[in-house]
């Protein structure tokens, strides 16, 4: 192993000791001798199997056949989640194919922040991870269940869930996807009409003939933002099935990677002889794993919150100073969009997911060491599933990249080290996504313009007021203050600006998510405005210093100035009303720092 790998993995151990016995002695806890639905009245069991077909009943009624719950981020709304409509009794099938029974558990709400991007709505986007654990729980709380078919991608589903299901770590789960869209027009292309229509160079059909080219079909979106950095992260940390991340919906090989996993979950049960519940696949070695491969391939931002949320749901304490040390050694191995112009089909048809797990593997990178749902050890995340003769068959996955320019070795890395970095000074902690920003924009010092609402810039912008060297200053974004929207609306705005030769960042406590792209974004600074950080008190006109070589954040203000300082009072009035958001206000105001996971004050560690 990379000793800075291992000294990483060590020192979160250490630091977990405590929490992490106190989780694995819950799970003991919750361990039954026989299926867990045998500690059911009679009463119970009836209304559980009420609905059921007259063998399922049968078989429920007997106390030795394993029972899977499918819970469900199910809607026909999200492109990346409309292929589910069918799963269900496809593994309803398949469980009954190995001698067990499948029924749907629940369902979890599921938004597409693609649809909400600058609209109120987005203020719900955050929030809604904590909502999607909670419905998790709910569905698998009426203790019918032996293990677990999970069923979401994209950007808070997939965490939520993993929340959910670590509450009931005790049970073997598996997350199925359902793989992304097939490609549509170029990235780069998209890319260059969102400038020209934030420009005003071209109109609103135009943009939308666009934006619907790329975002055409079925399936998950191609670029390589939270939704396919979700899955990447499932499979290097083995709660997915080798290869099953990036095949497309309609392909027949999808077909039988979702049989596969039903029966594969029916073989991890207790009574099955190959027990191998969730919470203890996923421990200090996994979350390293999933934290060095988003390094790797310059994944979402987002995933610094949510790793560090779900790993407290086991018990694990991460940070990050974590983050930063391993991306410090960790070379970039993938140019996808927004780091690229490719995206995640090239990625897969360039070796993808096997041939990265390869290099790392070789470079003592990954620890190898680990239980996944396809068995022990990382190795078996090398295979590439096949159909031959239509069956399904693992078989050696490629050790050179089939195309260097989306996908390269650990010898001929794009650079030598990850693709973020974590940012510090006088005014707080925050994370810089440096994958895809040239190394001549990396440094950033110049006044700041400074705004409360994304949809104030394109004023400014309009007004020539962004046609200078600036740091755009967005506060009062924080999970407390408005749930931390992302902020996708500034990336056309700033990307032009710095295409006509202006130095340019962005500064703010709210997010970016896979829209970090050319412009420096340090971003989910924190402490955040609501919270008393220093972003409330920046002036327009202040110097402000981002340096993404250094990891320098600072406020170039005199102390004695900023100490005589009133930070600005938010008016936060009109993000805690209307479309829906006053439903949220308790859970709003209670979520940690984004550090600490931006998570519930409620997680399992506080419980424990």
């Amino acid at each position: 192993m990379h000793s800075v790998i291992q000294s990483v993995t060590d020192r979160i151990i250490e630091r977990s000791k405590e929490t992490r016995s106190r989780y694995l002695a819950a799970l003991k806890d919750a361990q039954t001798k026989g299926v867990h639905r045998s500690s059911l009245s009679c009463g119970n069991l009836a209304h559980g199997f009420a609905a059921c077909s007259v063998d399922d009943k049968s078989s429920l009624q007997q106390f030795n056949k394993a029972n899977i719950g499918i819970v469900t981020a199910y809607n026909d709304m999200l492109s990346a989640h409309q292929p589910y409509a069918d799963y269900p009794e496809i593994l309803k099938k398949a469980c009954k194919e190995v001698g067990s029974v499948a029924q749907v558990a629940g369902g979890v709400p599921a938004m597409c922040d693609g649809v909400t991007q600058g609209q109120p709505g987005m203020e719900l986007s955050l929030l809604s991870r904590e909502i999607i654990a909670m419905s998790s729980a709910v569905g698998l709380s009426h203790n019918m269940f032996d293990g677990a078919l999970l069923l979401g991608i994209c950007d808070k589903i997939v965490p939520g869930l993993l929340i959910g299901a670590l509450s009931f770590g005790h049970l073997p789960m598996l997350f199925v996807p359902a793989g992304p869209m097939k490609s549509g027009i170029p990235n780069k292309e998209k890319a260059r009409v969102r400038q020209k229509f934030a420009q005003g160079l071209v109109g609103r059909d135009e943009l939308l003939e666009a934006e619907s080219k790329s975002y055409h079909s079925a399936g998950t979106c191609t670029f390589y933002g939270t939704a396919n950095s979700n899955q990447l992260m499932l499979e290097v940390m083995g709660l997915q099935l080798p290869g099953s991340s990036f095949v497309n919906p309609d392909d027949p090989l999808r077909a039988a990677l979702n049989a596969t996993a039903a029966h594969q979950v029916c073989r991890l049960t207790e009574h099955s002889g190959q027990y191998s519940p969730i919470g203890e696949i996923v421990n200090e070695k996994s979350l390293v794993n999933g934290i060095v491969a988003l390094l790797a391939t310059g994944g979402s931002t987002n995933l610094t919150m949510h790793m560090v949320a779900a790993a407290r749901a086991a018990g694990i304490i991460i940070n990050w100073d974590d983050f930063s040390e391993l991306s410090d050694v960790v070379p970039l191995l993938a140019r996808v969009y927004p780091n690229g112009h490719a995206d995640i089909n090239h990625f897969h048809a360039a070796g993808g997911m096997a041939y990265l797990i390869h290099e790392l593997l070789e470079a003592g990178l990954l620890h190898e060491d680990v239980n996944t749902v396809a068995g022990y050890g990382l190795k078996k995340y090398t295979l590439e599933p096949k159909l031959i003769d239509g069956e399904l068959t693992w078989v050696d996955g490629p050790t050179e990249s089939l195309d260097k320019e989306v996908l390269t070795g650990v010898k001929s890395p794009f650079q030598p080290n990850g693709g973020l970095k974590l940012m510090k000074g006088n005014l707080g902690r925050a994370v810089l996504k440096v994958s895809a920003v040239q190394p001549e924009n990396r440094v950033v010092e110049a006044p700041a313009i400074v705004i409360d609402d994304q949809n104030k810039l394109q004023a400014i912008f309009d007004a020539g007021g962004l046609d200078k060297d600036c740091v755009v200053v967005v506060k009062g974004q924080g999970p407390k203050a408005n749930g931390m929207p992302e902020l996708h609306k500034l990336t056309p705005l700033l990307g032009s600006q710095q295409d006509k030769g202006f130095r340019v960042a962005l500064l703010t406590d709210g997010r970016m998510s896979g829209a970090s792209g050319k412009v420096p974004a340090a971003i989910h600074l924190t402490p955040e405005a609501l919270d008393g950080g220093l972003i409330g008190k920046i002036q327009d006109g202040d110097l402000i210093r981002i340096d993404a070589h250094t990891g320098e954040l600072s406020l170039l203000v005199d102390e004695t100035e900023l100490s005589n300082r009133e930070a600005e009072k938010l008016d936060l009035r009109k993000s805690h009303y209307g479309m829906g958001r006053e439903l949220f206000g308790a859970l709003r105001a209670n979520l940690s720092s984004p550090e600490t996971g931006a998570r519930s004050t409620q997680a399992i560690d506080d419980v424990y």
